[in-house]
């Protein structure tokens, strides 16, 4: 039986695109099984992802290690369905018809391993429950 809806889009943005949209993304990735387009960016991004955050997300078993920071783009907006921040702010553009959500995470910027972990046990909890929006049929 195909589903003839188009499949959910989410942004997931922060400042660095180092730690949290990184992780944030990857955990949707991993759990949707290509069922939702995924993208993440950040306002001012990093040269690389938190070796931190790639640690925590290993020990999880998702490899984030090929990952590189990318610039928010208003197209990246435009594409998606969802736009969730976690601490950007003004700099996210905003544009009418998307739905929006604020997601107030510690950042991980200059943490450690053992400080990253709770962020990212908080952020699979998170997109677990935005999938089960997302995809309330397959939940």
């Amino acid at each position: 039986m195909s589903d003839s809806r188009p499949k959910p889009s989410v942004l997931f943005v922060c400042v660095h695109n180092a730690g949290r949209s990184q992780m944030a993304a990857a955990f949707l990735t991993h759990l949707a099984d290509g069922r939702v387009e995924v993208r993440s960016a950040g306002s001012a991004p990093a040269d690389a992802v938190n070796p931190a955050a790639v640690r925590a997300m290993a020990e999880v078993g998702i490899d984030l290690s090929a990952e590189t920071p990318k610039a928010l783009a208003t197209e990246a907006v435009r594409a998606s369905d969802v736009v969730i921040t976690m601490g950007c702010g003004d700099t996210c553009p905003v544009l009418p018809g998307k739905t929006y959500l604020d997601w107030k995470l510690d950042d991980p910027a200059g943490q450690g391993v053992e400080a990253v972990r709770p962020i990212r046990d908080e952020i699979e909890r998170r997109v677990r429950g935005l999938l089960a929006e997302l995809l309330p049929e397959r939940a």
